[in-house]
């Protein structure tokens, strides 16, 4: 593997700050950065919460909780990014806004530093190109919660160099993951699956087929699913899945990976689920019941 000593983490959100998080556990010197000090306060308080919890949990020492602490620096400027070896992305869903800052980091960065996106559904491809080191770029598409998911989706783009691939392999299992080689499309390997299964549980909804929470209870006990695709929705958020959804459905053009028209309009209201109280179910209360909102 190419020598990685130092990684930057771009967005200090739920997966920046739990890519993070992983990152300084295994050993490396992290740098969180935020663009502005609140949310990166946010996210750092965020990982102190999470290494807390692990040592509550006894699957963390306590030695080993501050040994993380210690090698994570918290940023609002791109500048200590410069001598990272590998730099992750983890910012808002868009490509504009992900090309702008590749473009700032290639001119900030020496021609070592491998560039990675955490994008769950955009083109790896594109991103490259903008970047202007198509071959040391590659996708790195971690699972929420971060240090909980075993998986790593690691997306090699036309331009990707064998070194670079490899390194982000290999990367990716020295920080305790399982990394499964992706081809660049739309959706990778788990989202190209599941995006398509969370729409259908919607429509059956939508046609009567059964109640959201009998679908959920069926799926998870005929299945053996952790959380039924309403629950899973709501737990990645509405307002992601509904955005996944516009993406995939310009690169296919199939029904299957259109937003159903709930969807669409729990997304307008701003029913983006656990993170807003409310979603397909209502969160306000001691337990979950559904929302009124998708009985109208």
């Amino acid at each position: 593997m190419g020598e990685i000593r130092k990684v930057g983490v771009v967005g200090a959100g739920l997966m920046g700050s739990g890519i993070a998080q992983v990152s300084a556990a295994a050993g490396y010197e992290t740098i969180l950065r935020e663009i502005a000090t609140a949310p990166l306060e946010a996210g750092l308080t965020a990982i102190r919460r999470s290494l807390d919890r692990a040592v509550e949990k006894e699957k963390l020492t306590a030695e080993g909780r501050d040994g993380a602490l210690t090698r994570i620096a918290g940023t609002v400027e791109l500048e200590p990014l410069a001598d990272c070896d590998v730099i992750i992305e983890a910012i808002i869903e868009d490509i504009g806004a992900k090309n702008e800052l590749f473009r700032s980091l290639d001119g900030l960065c020496p021609e070592r530093t491998i560039f990675a996106s955490n994008t769950s559904s955009l083109t790896i491809t594109e991103m490259a190109v903008s970047s202007g080191r198509p071959d040391r770029f590659v996708g790195l598409h971690f699972f929420n919660p971060v240090p909980v998911m075993a998986l790593v989706e690691v997306v090699r783009a036309g331009g990707t160099s064998t070194e670079t691939f490899e390194t982000a392999m290999e990367f990716a299992g020295s920080l305790g993951k399982t990394p499964v080689a992706c081809r660049d499309n739309s959706g990778f390997i788990v989202n190209r699956l599941l995006v398509p299964y969370m729409l259908d549980a919607i429509r059956a909804y939508e046609e009567g087929i059964g109640s959201i929470p009998d679908i959920d209870t069926a799926m998870q006990l005929g299945c053996g699913y952790p959380m039924g695709p309403f629950a899973l929705s709501d737990f990645v958020g509405n307002d992601t899945l509904y955005l996944i959804t516009e993406i995939m459905f310009e690169e296919y053009r199939e029904k299957r990976f259109a937003p159903p028209p709930l969807l669409r309009r729990m997304y307008a209201a701003g029913h983006h689920g656990r993170k807003t109280g409310r979603g397909f179910y209502d969160y306000s209360g001691e337990a979950p019941v559904v929302s009124d909102f998708v009985k109208r």
